[in-house]
C-alpha cells in the first residue's frame, strides 16, 4: 500500500484545519469534553462513597463516558453487585471477608484469550446469580447465557438482549445495559499489555488502570467450548483512562473514523454494514496511538492521523486479524470479518482508500466544508478554541448535564452530605465544584421531604416543629444554591404542610423569574438576551436567576398526595424517578393551592395548564413527559368535577410514550372514573 494518499489539492493542510473547526464543533472543543467528563467523575465518585456494599453500582460506559455526544449515539451503562467480587486466584481471597461479600473464582484453563468461567466460591443471596447457577464437573458455575436473560429488563424495562446487554429504547434514545461483576485485580491474560506501554499511555495512568482491575460481562465466545457459561473481559474503565489519555487532536480523529464508520464504510451495503463497530475503531487507533505511528497532536496532522488509522483498519480486514488492545491473543474479528463477508468489506474498503482522502466527500457531516475549502483554498480558518465556542455553549453543557440522583434513602444523604463536605476540601476544578454544588442541592431536597415524612405521624409536636424548621432551612438553602426551578421544591413542601399562601407567594415569584425572555430551558435559550443578562456572572448566578429544569421527584418520597398512584405505579414498572416539565407543575401547584383560597382563581390556573398541555409543541413538554403532563390536566379536572375532560386527558396519557412509566395509574384513574358516576 501507499505510505500515503493522493491529495485532494495543494491545500491539504488548509483542509485539516477546516476539519479541525468542523470536529471541535461536532465532537466539541477540548474545555467541552473535560467539562462532560469531570462533571461525570465527580458524580461516580460521590455515588461510590454513598452505594452500600449490599446494593449495585451503576456506571456510565461506552462513548458518552468518553466524552462525545454525537447524534444518533446510545447510551451505554455497566452495573454490578459491591457484594460480589472475582478473584484471579485462591491466595487473592484473604483480601476479603466472607460474611458480607461473595467470592468467585475466575476459572480461564479452558477458555479462549479474552473469557473465561465464574466459578461460585461461597454462597449468594442475589435471586438472579442463585438461578443463573449451573452444576460443571462438580462445581457451580454462573452461566452468562442465564444470567445476561434474567437481567437485562432490570435497569430498562422490557428490554432486549443485545450482546451481552439489555437494549431498550426511551423516547427515541438507546440504551445498553451490561449487568457484570467486578474484579479488583488485573487478569494475568493482559499482563503483556503492561509491558507494552514504554510510551502511551504514561505510567501513573497504567498503574491507576492496572489498580482498578477489570470487569467480566454476560457473553462467551462463540467458538469456545462453554459459550453458554463464558464470560468476556471487559476493559471498559481501561478503555475510558487510556481515551483521556489522548491529545484533543487525537480524540478528535477518534471522532472523525466514528463519523467514517457510521457515515460511509456502513453505508456501502446491507451485506457488510454490521460487520465493524465502534469498538473496532477504537482498537485502531489505540494501537496506532501506542504504535507512535500518530502524530502527538496539532490541527494540521489530523488528516495524516485519519489515514494512518484508515490504513491499519484496511491492514487487519485484509488479514482477518483485529487484536484486542489488551488481550491481542483474542482475535475481535474471528467470527464476523472472515470468510466471504470478509472479502466483500475489504474490496469496499479498498475501494475507498483507492479515492484517497477524496473518501471523506462521502460523510455527510463533513462534506460540504471540504467542498468549501477545494472552492476558497485562501479561506482563513481559525483554529483557536477559544472563539470558537462563547460562553453559552459552555454555559448549555454545563447546566444540562444530569445531576446527582435523589434518593429517598436518610442514611444515603447522610453520608452523601460528609462526602461532599470532605471533597469540597480536596483538590478540585472548578466543574467539580459546579457538580458538588447540583448534588448537596438534591440531596438537601430530599432530606427535606424525608425528614418531614418521618415525623408528621409522630404525634410528638417539639419534633414535629424542629423538624419543619430544618426543613425548611434546607429547601430554602437549596433553593439559593440551585435553579430557578428549584424554588418549586419550596411551595411544594408548604402545600403539603398546608401553608397556601405560603406556596402561592413562592408561585408567584418563580413565575416570575420564569417567564424572563434569557430563561434557559431544555438546551432552549435566546443567546443574545441571555448573556446581555447574566454574560459574565458566577455559574451559581446564573442557574439561580436564568436556568430551569424540569422538576424530578424520587418515586419512595412523598411529595404531594394527589400523585401518589402514579408514584406507586412508576416503582411497581421499576422506575425510580418521575420527571415532571416545570410550567406543568408551576400550573398545578398555583391550581391546588388556590382551591383553598380563591375558587375563581384556581380554575383560571387549570386553564393554563390546559391551555399548556393541549397546545404546547414541544417548547415547554418534551415528548418523555407528554404522558405526566396529560395525567396532571386529568387529576384536576376530576379535582374540579369536570368527569368527562378528566377522562380525555387520562385517555390522551395512555396514548403518549410512557416514558414515566404512570400507566397502571392511569387505568386505575379511568376506572375509578367510569365507577363513580355515568359520563355523558
Amino acid at each position: 500500500m501507499e505510505s500515503f494518499p493522493p491529495l485532494i489539492c495543494d491545500g491539504l493542510q488548509h483542509i485539516s484545519e477546516t476539519l479541525f473547526v468542523v470536529l471541535c464543533e461536532i465532537v466539541g472543543t477540548s474545555q467541552q469534553v473535560a467539562l462532560r467528563r469531570e462533571l461525570q467523575d465527580i458524580i461516580e465518585m460521590v455515588k461510590r462513597q454513598v452505594t452500600p456494599n449490599d446494593e449495585v453500582t451503576y456506571m456510565l460506559s461506552g462513548s458518552r463516558r468518553e466524552g462525545f455526544r454525537l447524534e444518533g449515539s446510545d447510551v451505554d451503562f455497566m452495573v454490578w453487585y459491591n457484594s460480589h467480587q472475582v478473584i484471579m486466584d485462591m491466595s487473592q481471597s484473604e483480601y476479603y471477608s466472607t460474611a458480607n461479600t461473595t467470592l468467585i473464582l475466575s476459572d480461564s484453563s479452558e477458555s479462549p484469550p479474552g473469557f473465561t468461567l465464574l466459578q461460585l466460591l461461597t454462597p449468594t443471596t442475589i435471586r438472579d446469580v442463585q438461578s443463573a447457577c449451573v452444576m460443571m464437573n462438580d462445581r457451580v458455575y454462573i452461566s452468562s447465557s442465564i444470567y445476561r436473560q434474567l437481567t437485562c429488563s432490570t435497569v430498562v424495562p422490557n428490554s432486549t438482549v443485545h450482546g451481552p446487554c439489555g437494549s431498550g429504547n426511551i423516547a427515541g434514545r438507546e440504551y445498553d445495559t451490561a449487568f457484570c461483576f467486578v474484579c479488583d485485580f488485573w487478569p494475568m491474560s493482559a499482563l503483556s499489555w503492561i509491558n507494552r506501554c514504554h510510551s502511551w499511555p504514561g505510567p501513573e495512568v497504567v498503574d491507576d488502570i492496572v489498580r482498578n482491575g477489570c470487569h467480566f460481562v454476560a457473553i462467551g465466545h462463540p467458538l469456545g467450548p462453554n459459550e453458554n457459561e463464558e464470560w468476556r473481559v471487559s476493559f471498559s474503565q481501561a478503555e475510558q483512562k487510556c481515551v483521556f489519555a489522548m491529545t484533543h487532536s487525537q480524540f478528535l480523529t477518534y471522532g472523525l473514523l466514528k463519523l467514517f464508520l457510521k457515515e460511509v464504510i456502513n453505508q456501502q451495503s446491507e451485506e457488510t454494514n454490521k460487520l465493524l463497530c465502534s469498538y473496532h475503531i477504537k482498537t485502531t487507533i489505540f494501537w496506532a496511538i501506542q504504535q507512535n505511528t500518530l502524530p502527538q497532536g496539532c490541527t494540521q496532522n489530523l488528516l495524516a492521523s485519519f489515514w494512518i488509522c484508515f490504513q491499519l483498519l484496511l491492514k487487519w480486514v485484509y488479514e482477518g486479524v483485529c487484536p484486542n488492545f489488551f488481550i491481542p491473543q483474542n482475535n475481535l474479528f474471528l467470527t464476523k470479518v472472515n470468510g466471504s463477508a470478509q472479502n466483500r468489506l475489504f474490496l469496499q474498503l479498498h475501494e475507498l482508500y483507492k479515492k484517497g482522502l477524496a473518501c471523506l466527500l462521502q460523510s455527510s457531516s463533513i462534506r460540504s466544508y471540504i467542498i468549501d475549502v477545494l472552492y476558497n483554498p485562501r479561506a482563513i480558518v481559525f483554529t483557536d478554541e477559544s472563539i470558537m465556542k462563547s460562553e453559552i455553549d459552555h454555559d448549555l453543557d454545563l447546566f444540562c448535564f444530569c445531576s446527582f440522583p435523589q434518593t429517598s434513602d436518610k442514611h444515603k444523604c447522610i453520608k452523601a452530605i460528609y462526602t461532599i463536605e470532605r471533597l469540597v476540601y480536596s483538590t478540585l476544578t472548578h466543574n467539580h465544584v459546579f457538580m458538588l454544588q447540583k448534588c448537596t442541592t438534591n440531596i438537601l431536597q430530599c432530606t427535606a421531604f424525608i425528614l418531614h415524612n418521618m415525623y408528621t405521624n409522630t404525634g410528638v409536636n417539639k419534633q414535629v416543629y424542629i423538624a419543619d424548621k430544618m426543613s425548611c432551612h434546607m429547601l430554602k438553602l437549596a433553593a439559593k444554591f440551585g435553579y430557578v426551578s428549584d424554588m418549586l421544591y419550596i411551595a411544594m413542601y408548604y402545600y403539603k404542610t398546608l401553608r397556601y399562601r405560603e406556596a402561592l407567594f413562592v408561585i408567584e415569584m418563580t413565575k416570575v423569574k420564569l417567564a424572563q425572555p434569557y430563561l434557559m430551558y431544555k438546551r432552549r435559550v435566546d443567546r443574545e438576551r441571555y448573556t446581555e443578562a447574566v454574560g459574565g456572572q458566577s455559574w451559581s448566578t446564573k442557574m439561580r436567576q436564568a436556568v430551569a429544569r424540569d422538576i424530578r421527584l424520587d418515586n419512595k418520597i412523598c411529595y404531594i398526595n394527589e400523585l401518589i398512584p402514579e408514584q406507586q405505579s412508576t416503582i411497581k414498572n421499576r422506575w425510580s424517578i418521575l420527571s415532571i416539565p416545570v410550567f406543568v407543575m408551576l400550573h398545578f401547584l398555583e391550581f391546588l393551592c388556590y382551591r383553598h383560597i380563591d375558587t375563581a382563581l384556581s380554575h383560571a390556573a387549570l386553564d393554563e395548564l390546559q391551555v399548556l398541555v393541549h397546545h404546547d409543541q414541544g417548547l415547554y413538554i418534551s415528548d418523555p413527559c407528554r404522558n405526566i403532563s396529560w395525567e396532571i390536566l386529568g387529576i384536576c379536572q376530576q379535582i374540579t368535577g369536570n368527569l368527562q375532560a378528566a377522562l380525555y386527558s387520562y385517555q390522551q396519557s395512555l396514548t403518549q410514550y410512557p416514558c414515566n412509566k404512570i400507566q397502571t395509574a392511569t387505568q386505575m384513574r379511568i376506572q375509578d372514573l367510569m365507577g363513580t358516576a355515568p359520563l355523558e
